[in-house]
């Protein structure tokens, strides 16, 4: 299938902001963003669980319970992400590296479910990892399966308002080729964030981990 017009400038824009944000994770280089490259290691489990202020969001092993203001853990597995009914708690709480990387992931894997899948996927079907190898290969996943649905598309898909299904945002109400653009966003604007905190990390004088 062609790809439409439309949708290959904000696929481009996709494929970039994923894969910089897997090489800001995995290294052994990055984009610097002036076209060199910057060397950087792989994310470890102590920066990937990092909590850099008191009272963070994270992800927990499930016996330990939700953390500071959480009520539940979202997620399935051993693990899960703290995580609370609306209205969500005021000042929202800071996050960590794990929470928005999984943030991500369950995004792009249930969007994608809701697109070209069983359109049947939920947040209680969604693993959490506990671990940043475990995170990082489940995020390269989820955007290689939303990169796949949006390959399935076509002009028409494009203008159909609630093509994706995808239960946690706008989708149903809202043409699909805005949806992909909003994916875009959020891939652009969290990936930003986890390399600030892995600048954050580095910087940060040496700390107990407690795993």
């Amino acid at each position: 299938m062609t790809t439409p017009s439309r949708l290959s400038p904000l696929l481009q824009q996709f494929d970039f902001a994923a894969e910089r944000l897997i090489h800001r994770l995995t290294g052994p280089v990055m984009d610097s963003g002036d076209g060199a490259d910057t060397e950087v290691g792989p994310v470890t489990d102590e920066e990937y669980l990092w909590e850099p202020v008191p009272g963070c969001w994270s992800v927990r092993r499930r016996g330990d319970g939700p953390g500071p203001r959480a009520t539940f853990l979202a997620g399935t597995g051993d693990w899960g992400r703290d995580a609370a009914s609306y209205p969500h708690p005021w000042p929202p709480p800071f996050t960590t590296l794990a929470w928005r990387l999984s943030h991500l992931t369950e995004m792009l894997a249930l969007r994608a479910d809701h697109t070209a899948g069983g359109h049947a996927l939920t947040r209680d079907d969604h693993p959490v990892s506990g671990d940043a190898a475990g995170a990082v290969a489940a995020f390269a996943a989820g955007a290689a399966a939303w990169r796949r649905a949006l390959l399935a598309v076509d002009e028409a898909a494009l203008d159909t308002v609630g093509y994706c299904t995808y239960p946690h945002g706008s989708d149903p109400e809202e043409p699909f080729i805005d949806i992909v653009w909003w994916v875009n966003q959020e891939v652009l604007h969290h990936g930003a964030e986890i390399a600030l905190l892995r600048d954050l990390y580095r910087a940060a004088p040496p700390r107990p981990f407690h795993p």
